[in-house]
């Protein structure tokens, strides 16, 4: 390696006495003379599989600072798909790339094993669910080690483990204590075939079972619950938490999930029930609560499937009533389609006087209500509002904050395959809690069933302990598929939030930085009148760039698309097809490659020759490295050096900054890829090992393995593996780019020396932003407001100047300019 800073006389000594060291960690296969292919990469992985090191989680190490990376749990289906070696690549690239960087990462593995497919699996094979999952887990943890994911094994946990449910039970009880649990009658998605409760996302389009394929039905059920709603207005705020890092659209996602919390709910009992059963309703007028005179449901209500009620008829009294539980009041309820509904709402809280609809229905169905005393001002309302909400609390009865289409969490129990809930029901008295010491509550275990957390894994005294948890969250990578956007992540970030508020948690909110991976596609065929899908082999493409094709047998058109990759669409590629015919390392590069994490990743062979060559060209490179450096040539002019040692350190610094910016800022790793690419004549193999470990440290042996060095310097550890490197650092007089932006919009760059960047103040900042011209144009018609200024280190400065909107007039001129 040639640095810029080495004077030329260092070099030229250095050179005469030919050093010849060759010691270093672990020797490679030293199979140098061989061209490269998949059986000279495959005898490479072997070889290095056992003897990289890895510097797992040190919980009493203080000195480094820790790196959380965590991804989302498989389900032990039996088998890797393409898309969990998407995942658990990226996670595993980031993982090795910030312990390179001297972070103290944790990077745990789990399984989430409950569920019913291992039970529907279990009874095809007449077998104990316990032991299919076991037997699955068991291969695919086989599988990722192959794959080079390098998890922290003594933290596995697996969700069937009572070891670990003992700890889920434990948080339901946490829960029920908070008066956050409860059990009533609700409608349902019930599968006939399954027979078992669906979630709303598990309903397709047709209102079929996503897994049975069975028509749906709706069903009376007593469920259990979490009232999430409590936190809801918590939970919505959290999202502009300045924690959250590049979560981009998924607050979004989130945002629109929670909805806009803008009225409260309170629970009213139901007057001639027997038990606590009760409704719980939203208004946006809880000031007015007391003046509630009628309550009206739609024919979907579970009141109006309760007394039989059918679609059609227009406004049906029920024999029910409720009672308002701040003034005793029984309050009638109407099953009725003259009232309009809220989008995802079944209910509506009647206060005549105050809202308009209410007032013209209790008038139309001779229900007596009385003037109501309109309050004002807005401050006033708001502390009536306080009032009301405050006693609602304490009563127990809701007065959260919270949108109108937002559901507490229906907890859906499996058949049987699934957390058994820690309560005793009791004929006298009743639901019970079990006592936190006789917990788990454990599942009985069967012979064979008929038709009809990651950071304190080893404790057995609590669910984990306070000053690790202290230490070790929140998670500063948290990776996973987008299709958990929505549910997975708002249930994690609500328990996150009940944590934090037992005192539990530092934080509310448990993920720093989301990367949401796209979905690896394949290329599926159908028949276009049928719909049926197809084998490639089966298939005649007339012309693949226009999406033709026909049957070969029949010759019936077919329509060519993009799927997720699944078996019953024939366009899955099975990991260890991949592992056996290219190596892991390659598979590794090939689904890193091409396209960013969170995009789409159409699986296309033709994409291949691409890191396959690259591949080639290192390890050629590294043979031609160690010929020379076996039969050194005549030394070359100085003016020669010079010029060499000038364009080494401009592409040195150049890649080593586009890449170490893409594995940590953007983390767009597949152009960390394209910018090793481009160091290849320039090489530095440090770079890709966190991609490609095994591969990249067979590199390094070869490298430091070469007689005659010309480099003595303590950057680089000689006698270490490639692992056991320092990152590489761009050299604090290479110029990094100040970016001058506006408003988040780029306007011009300033080069300045990384010495010098890494020590502006943001008024510094500000004032060089102020001196170029194109920033100066901007602001002439706006006034400054703030500036934030951003340091990536040895990468890049960031000042923004956040300014007023311009008159309308400018507006218009930009635009058509």
């Amino acid at each position: 390696m040639i640095f810029k800073h080495k004077t030329i006389t260092i070099f030229k000594n250095i050179y005469n006495r030919h050093l010849c060291i060759s010691r270093h960690c672990s020797s490679g296969l030293n199979l140098w003379d061989e061209e490269i292919s998949t059986e000279i990469k495959q005898k490479i992985e072997n070889h290095w599989r056992d003897k990289i090191r890895l510097d797992n989680f040190i919980e009493t190490d203080t000195s480094k600072e820790k790196y959380y990376v965590l991804s989302m749990f498989p389900y032990p289906s039996g088998f890797l798909h393409m898309g969990h070696v998407r995942v658990y690549t990226i996670s595993d690239a980031v993982a090795r790339y910030q312990r390179m960087n001297g972070k103290n990462v944790l990077f745990p593995m789990g399984w989430d094993a409950f569920g019913l497919p291992a039970e529907n699996a279990a009874i095809e094979r007449q077998t104990e669910p316990q032991e299919w999952t076991k037997h699955n887990i068991l291969h695919m943890k086989k599988q990722l080690q192959q794959l080079g994911c390098s998890f922290d094994w003594d933290r596995e946990l697996t969700t069937c483990d009572p070891k670990y449910y003992r700890w889920t039970q434990d948080l339901f009880l946490k829960l029920h204590y908070a008066g956050l649990i409860y059990q009533k009658e609700a409608l349902v998605n019930w599968d006939p075939i399954d027979q078992t409760v669906l979630a709303e996302e598990q309903v397709d389009e047709n209102g079929c079972s996503w897994r049975s394929g069975a028509k749906v039905e709706k069903k009376l059920l007593k469920q259990w619950f979490v009232r999430t709603t409590k936190f809801a207005k918590d939970l919505l705020d959290g999202l502009d938490d300045s924690v959250l890092q590049d979560w981009r659209d998924i607050i979004k996602l989130q945002k629109h999930w929670i909805g806009e919390c803008n009225g409260v709910n309170f629970d009213f009992k139901l007057t001639d029930s027997d038990s606590d059963e009760f409704l719980t309703l939203w208004t946006s007028k809880p000031e007015y609560i007391e003046h509630v005179k009628f309550v009206a449901v739609n024919v979907n209500h579970t009141l109006a499937r309760r007394e039989g009620i059918k679609s059609g008829e227009r406004t049906v009294k029920l024999s029910v009533e409720l009672e308002n539980p701040f003034n005793k009041e029984k309050i009638p309820v109407y099953v009725t389609s003259d009232i309009e509904f809220l989008p995802m709402t079944d209910s509506y809280v009647g206060i005549p006087v105050v809202l308009e609809q209410a007032t013209d229905f209790a008038r139309t169905h001779n229900i007596p209500y009385s003037s109501v005393p309109i309050i004002e001002p807005e401050q006033e309302i708001k502390h009536r509002q306080q009032e009301v909400c405050n006693k609602a609390k304490q009563l127990n009865i809701g007065g959260y904050w919270t949108s109108a289409k937002l559901r507490d969490w229906l907890i859906s129990r499996q058949r049987y395959w699934g957390t058994p809930i820690p309560i005793v029901h009791c004929e006298k008295c009743g639901a019970q809690p079990v006592p936190k010491e006789s917990l788990p509550v454990e599942l009985p275990i069967l012979s064979k069933v008929s038709e009809k957390r990651y950071l304190d894994p080893n404790n057995i005294n609590e669910m984990f302990d306070k000053e690790k948890a202290r230490m070790m969250t929140p998670v500063d990578l948290y990776i996973g598929g987008k299709e958990h956007a929505v549910l997975h992540l708002y249930y994690a970030r609500f328990i996150s939030h009940f944590l934090h508020s037992l005192g539990l948690l530092p934080e509310r909110e448990p993920f720093k930085r989301l990367l949401v991976q796209g979905m690896v596609m394949g290329r599926s065929y159908r028949i276009k009148g049928t719909g049926e899908y197809l084998p490639e082999n089966k298939i005649n493409i007339l012309d693949l760039k226009r999406n033709k094709a026909v049957v070969k047998d029949t010759g019936e058109p077919v329509v060519i698309a993009w799927e997720k990759m699944s078996k019953s669409k024939y366009n899955g590629v099975d990991p260890d097809d991949m592992f056996r015919n290219f190596g892991t390392d390659t598979t590794r590069l090939l689904i890193l490659a091409d396209v960013a994490p969170t995009s789409h990743r159409n699986w296309n062979s033709n994409t291949f020759p691409g890191i396959l060559n690259w591949q080639k060209r290192l390890w050629l490179t590294i043979r031609d490295f160690l010929n020379h450096r076996n039969n050194l040539p005549p030394m070359i002019s100085e003016d020669q050096f010079r010029s060499h040692d000038d364009y080494m350190f401009d592409s040195r610094n150049y890649y080593i900054k586009g890449t170490s910016f893409n594995y940590l800022i953007a983390q767009q790793l597949s152009v960390a890829i394209s910018k090793q690419q481009g160091l290849t004549n320039s090489i530095r193999i440090i770079l890709i090992a966190p991609m490609a470990p095994y591969f990249a440290s067979e590199l390094w042996s070869g490298f430091v393995s070469a007689p005659n060095r010309l480099n003595d310097s303590e950057e680089i550890l000689w006698d270490k593996s490639v692992f056991e490197q320092k990152w590489p650092q761009t050299d604090m007089n290479y110029n990094l780019d100040l970016v001058c932006q506006v408003n988040g919009y780029e306007n011009c760059v300033v080069k300045i020396a990384r010495s010098d960047i890494e020590k502006l103040s943001k008024q510094e900042a500000i004032k060089i932003a102020l001196k170029q011209k194109k920033v100066q144009n901007i602001l002439t018609t706006r006034n400054i407001l703030d500036a934030v200024y951003t340091i990536h280190t040895g990468c890049e400065g960031i000042i923004n100047i956040l300014t007023d909107q311009p008159p309308a007039k400018v507006k218009v001129q930009q635009a058509e300019n």
